[in-house]
């Protein structure tokens, strides 16, 4: 039977040795979702814009909701939300599907030559041009409505790039456990909607009592959205300790994840 490498340099070396197959399974796998409707991929720009006017309406209008420390723009109320969204939805998109990843290309896991361990970076891969598309959106909306965007969001990637190891890690965990457990897949759902509202997205860390907080803090998503707020809408650098720590972190779990599935991937063809 074959022996899979473990190594962090393997999994480094993977995703380069791959990444012409990784970017054509990407760019199949965005086109292919949008297949067959009529403004096929135009709809990840419209699904953003529309997402951003419902956020504005439900709670600057209905619950007229305000941003603690922020000021009374229904517009800034909707952008600070939508912020913390595009962090949450990379997060959730890559983990929802990760429980079937291996089931839905069965095809490709007798292949010996097949790098299944890949197949979490193409669902990255379209993940990352939906956050693009969103974040587009967004710069538009600052643009029309307060100017120029700060300086700061040029350091946004150095905010994503843990964030997409985290959940990378995260991801070949999950694709490993859902060939073997099949009911991962709806305990991912419920996890997932839960930590929509157990993250800083509708209201600021800040606001949670004080002997809630280190839960929250606890999310694995928090620090990214936090930070990502930080730099888009108010301007301010990061706090470098605090990436640092995000970053060591995440490498950690994206190594554990990516040995877990490596050490598992002997039984995926016995299973399926």
């Amino acid at each position: 039977m074959q022996n899979f490498s473990i190594s962090p340099l393997e999994m480094v070396a993977s995703l380069w040795r791959n990444r012409s197959l990784i970017a054509a399974l990407t760019k199949r796998d965005v086109i292919g979702r949008y297949r067959g409707s009529m403004l096929g991929i135009l709809w990840s720009f419209f699904h953003p814009v529309f997402m951003l006017a419902v956020y504005t309406f439900v709670f600057s209008v209905v619950f007229k909701a305000r941003w603690t420390g922020g000021s009374d723009s229904k517009v800034e109320f909707a952008l600070i939300l939508f912020s913390g969204l595009m962090i949450f939805n990379l997060f959730s998109e890559c983990v929802n599907r990760a429980p079937v990843l291996i089931q839905s290309n069965s095809n490709y896991v007798k292949k010996v030559v097949f790098p299944l361990e890949i197949l979490p970076w193409v669902t990255m891969g379209s993940a990352l041009f939906h956050m693009l598309i969103s974040l587009g959106v967004w710069m538009i909306a600052y643009l029309i409505f307060f100017g120029l965007p700060h300086p700061s969001s040029l350091l946004l990637p150095l905010v994503i790039a843990p964030l997409v190891l985290l959940t990378i890690g995260v991801s070949w965990l999950l694709a490993s456990l859902g060939v073997y457990l099949r009911d991962i897949s709806q305990f991912v759902g419920i996890a997932t909607t839960a930590m929509l509202f157990l993250s800083p997205i509708f209201f600021p860390l800040s606001a949670m009592p004080e002997d809630y907080r280190p839960i929250l803090a606890m999310n694995p998503i928090s620090p990214a959205i936090e930070i990502t707020r930080g730099i888009l809408v108010w301007g301010h650098p990061p706090e470098w300790p605090v990436v640092g720590i995000y970053l060591l972190i995440s490498l950690a779990a994206s190594w554990i994840g990516f040995a877990w599935f490596q050490k598992t991937r002997k039984g995926f063809a016995d299973v399926l």
